[in-house]
């Protein structure tokens, strides 16, 4: 059976940013659908947001595009929802050589388990390239602005967390 033309991208999305947004726009130049997936593990979960609430958010910030983009969760095994969904692509943004060691070994794992999963790395573009959820939520936290470095959904979101 064949496999549809959709690229997942896995990740916290804690909260989702512009360099997201970017790096889904630019994967729907190549594939007909991209599904923002949040990785979830109960286990290890020291989110900000709940789960539902970046669903919600990742929902807003692709209305436009809601037949092209979908958000969804998923817990255990990358490869196993990867195949779940009908696709063998996973994509990754790579910010910075810091992050390609990590996303290199992740994505060797995941071609072990699935042979036939591809993980295709993308450079973060260059307005990006500093930005990270972890990095805007510590700035959030000790009262910067972080305009222009998350969607307006998101940034209100934000100030009402910190209640700004």
């Amino acid at each position: 059976m064949p496999l549809d033309n959709i690229a997942i991208y896995p990740g916290s999305f804690d909260p989702i940013t512009n360099g997201h947004v970017d790096l889904v726009k630019r994967t729907l130049r190549v594939f007909d659908k991209v599904v923002v997936a949040i990785a979830t593990n109960p286990d290890k979960d020291h989110s900000l947001f709940s789960v539902e609430e970046r669903l919600q958010m990742i929902k807003e910030v692709f209305a436009e595009v809601k037949d092209r983009v979908q958000a969804d969760s998923f817990h255990g095994l990358l490869v196993d929802y990867v195949e779940k969904k009908r696709s063998a692509v996973v994509i990754r943004g790579l910010r910075a050589i810091s992050d390609f060691e990590y996303e290199f070994q992740m994505a060797m794992m995941n071609h072990r388990l699935k042979p036939q999963l591809e993980t295709l790395f993308m450079m973060t573009g260059e307005s990006e390239f500093y930005t990270s959820s972890r990095l805007v939520k510590e700035v959030v936290s000790l009262g910067g602005d972080v305009s222009g470095l998350v969607p307006d959904n998101v940034l209100k979101k934000l100030n009402q967390k910190f209640k700004r």
